[in-house]
């Protein structure tokens, strides 16, 4: 397909297509052979996700998450509470007391003071090595998994597959997950108890919707990655029981602004990144002070490219061959192009990406956003209503009146930031 042709999707143009292309990159695929003295090789064998169905296409977030937030400074928004001093001060004497931060970014990034997701009636935790994230990223998949619980009684458990490893970096076999603020949930299916491989055909629309709505209302999301078919047909549900259609092409017709992102490959889970104000900024605050007073804590993802040696990495980054070699469990010195190496140094990592001051946008919140339709939605659509096809819909004035470009310029509040999860108090039981 040729840039910038017009194409129709869920209903509206889609005319910028090869833009909203780059913001899509593959799951990584871990080469099946090692190399030969210490050289990496290319091979492009798949793995197994550890989660239903394929492997996940990202989004490519390492360009996107440094040209973001172009209204942001060197300001400190939301940990105020904490000055320059005492933050290195509780780093050095006791790390835990900061809470979660997430370091980097999602490609490229780890998770300090991570949380492991907890035991819930409403959910089953599939992986739990692979499921920590921030406490921020717990506490908005909680609030809205418990959302459509309430809605709907008698749910079957939502599946929680993978999030990010204890202390963040690469979990095999995604691109992303690093950082604490990715899960990868199952669909909600139509009488169905809970399991891998359910795809677009078995969904349950009301409650996936539900789900849907409850992210974008409950929780600060970033993006919400499925598969284009299952957007389609979430936006037709959630059109046919008369929510707003201005609003819903602003949270999935808004190309690279989009909340819910159609990609390949997710035919069977939602892939979804979040923001976390405080740990985000805590982990941009803390990081170039890694190496103070917390050495072992202290490294950098390196992803292999070929005619990489483990020698030349640790020259890079001023590390040593027995240091990459351990942090990694390597028995050997062979790379496999792809694989991302927890890389350990000393100090301040000049080569490792810092991304820009955070400015969380304003939640998506539709026309009518009172309590009690926040928490409709149907359970079948109205008879008579009409879906929309797949004709171009027309685009109107009120689509564009309040643009997401425009939302990310705003400053919100620290005290307007999660009016129902509290960040400072002690983990929640559920």
């Amino acid at each position: 397909m040729t840039a910038g042709k017009a194409i129709s999707w869920v209903g509206v143009p889609f005319a910028c297509l090869a833009v909203a292309a780059t913001a899509l990159a593959a799951e990584s695929r871990e080469p099946s052979t090692e190399a030969k003295a210490g050289h990496a090789v290319e091979d492009a064998k798949d793995e197994s996700n550890g989660s239903p169905g394929d492997l996940d296409e990202e989004f490519e977030d390492e360009d996107a998450e440094t040209r973001e937030q172009p209204a942001a400074s060197d300001e400190v928004r939301y940990t105020k509470d904490i000055t320059d001093a005492e933050l290195l001060r509780r780093w050095k004497e006791e790390p835990a007391s900061l809470g979660s931060m997430s370091v980097g970014v999602a490609r490229t990034g780890r998770l300090l003071n991570g949380v492991q997701f907890p035991d819930g009636k409403n959910w089953i935790v599939v992986e739990p090595a692979k499921a920590w994230g921030t406490r921020e990223t717990v506490d908005f998949i909680v609030a809205a998994v418990n959302a459509v619980a309430e809605k709907f009684p008698g749910t079957h458990p939502m599946r929680i597959n993978h999030m990010s490893r204890r202390d963040g970096g690469y979990i095999r076999p995604h691109k992303t997950h690093q950082s604490g603020r990715d899960v990868d949930l199952g669909f909600y299916t139509g009488g169905e108890e809970a399991r891998a491989g359910i795809r677009l055909e078995s969904m349950d629309l009301p409650r996936n919707w539900a789900l849907v709505k409850a992210f974008i209302t409950l929780a600060d999301v970033e993006a919400i990655l499925i598969n284009r078919k299952g957007a389609k047909k979430i936006y037709d549900f959630a059109c046919s029981i008369g929510e707003d259609r201005a609003w819903l092409n602003r949270v999935f017709n808004a190309g690279e602004d989009s909340i819910v992102k159609g990609v390949r490959r997710h035919r069977d889970h939602f892939h979804v990144r979040f923001y976390n104000a405080r740990a985000q900024e805590l982990g941009r605050r803390i990081q170039p002070h890694l190496g103070k007073g917390q050495d072992d804590r202290n490294f950098v993802v390196h992803h292999v490219r070929k005619g990489d040696t483990l020698g030349q990495i640790a020259r890079k980054y001023h590390s040593t061959v027995q240091a990459i070699k351990k942090e990694n469990g390597m028995k050997s010195t062979a790379l496999r192009v792809g694989r991302a190496l927890n890389v350990p140094i000393k100090g301040p990592c000049v080569n490792c990406p810092v991304p820009p001051p955070l400015v969380v946008p304003p939640r998506r919140f539709p026309p009518d956003s009172s309590p009690a339709a926040l928490a409709a939605v149907p359970a079948a659509p109205p008879e008579g209503c009409a879906c929309p096809s797949d004709e171009p819909a027309e685009i109107t004035p009120s689509m564009v009146s309040k643009s997401p470009v425009a939302e990310r310029m705003i400053l919100i509040k620290m005290d307007a930031f999660l009016p129902t999860v509290k960040l400072h108090s002690p983990p929640p039981s559920y």
